[in-house]
């Protein structure tokens, strides 16, 4: 299921660029009999299937050295978040479990596994599509990967907003107009439409994101006047004189 995945577009251009090398490994061919089994049924009952121990231990142990990073897919982990992309992308070898059925065998986690990640509060057939979707967000941040500099700090949520609106030619296109101030040339004015849209675009689609962020922000009038409150406090203050009998030095 990856390998088609892993040799196109930006993820084939950073393997060609040396940035990063992938492989995968199938579990089956670290079991013991004729049928190459892989799961059985749960202690205790149950529906579904669990995988069993003996092939993903045997899967982990014939590629993670000690530099590796095991992190299993599952629906209970921590979700996947741009934060953890940043951090992943600075480890030199991860693995990913992708387990199937209705779960793996818990030793598997308590021994192998550094950590458990989900990429939201749903369930799939198994972790391949999830790992797959880390592996896009890691590998784009290798510097380098994208061409442009600094391409990946401007993406959504590199800076806890989602990203602003991108227009590009023809300026008008069935009545609708690229905004004016992207054609100015200004690139103040520019930065500063890119922020408020963005900033808007959080608060309309991602509260959440936008608690974060601090926002809304209070406009800049009432900032301004924020400034002055705390500049003739510390004014008063610098000039305060000390009270009768006291040293100066232990005045305030």
């Amino acid at each position: 299921m990856l390998n088609g995945f892993l040799e196109e577009s930006m993820l084939k251009r950073a393997t060609d660029m040396g940035k990063v090398r992938f492989g995968t490994v199938n579990p089956r061919d670290f079991t013991n009999d004729a049928r190459r089994t892989t799961d059985d049924r749960p202690y205790g009952g149950g529906p579904g299937m669990v995988m069993i121990p003996g092939p993903l231990f045997g899967a982990v142990e014939s590629v993670a050295d000690e530099q590796a990073r095991v992190i299993l897919m599952s629906p209970s982990g921590k979700r996947f978040e741009q934060c953890d992309a940043q951090r992943l992308s600075q480890e030199r070898h991860l693995v990913f479990v992708c387990g199937h059925y209705e779960g793996i065998d818990e030793r598997v986690r308590d021994a192998l596994v550094a950590e458990e990640l989900s990429i939201g509060d749903y369930v799939l057939t198994n972790g391949t599509l999830p790992a797959a979707v880390i592996i896009d967000c890691v590998v784009r941040l290798l510097p380098g990967v994208l061409g442009g500099e600094g391409a990946a700090q401007e993406e959504s949520f590199q800076k806890g907003l989602l990203e602003y609106p991108h227009y590009t030619r023809p300026v008008e296109f069935r009545g609708m107009r690229v905004p004016e101030v992207l054609t100015g040339g200004h690139h103040k004015q520019i930065a500063e439409w890119r922020l408020e849209q963005a900033e808007r675009r959080t608060m309309e689609r991602r509260p959440d994101l936008a608690a974060k962020a601090g926002l809304p922000r209070p406009p800049k009038e009432e900032k301004r006047k924020r400034r002055t409150r705390k500049t003739r406090t510390e004014t008063n203050m610098d000039h305060h004189p000390a009270p009768s009998g006291i040293p100066p030095e232990e005045g305030i």
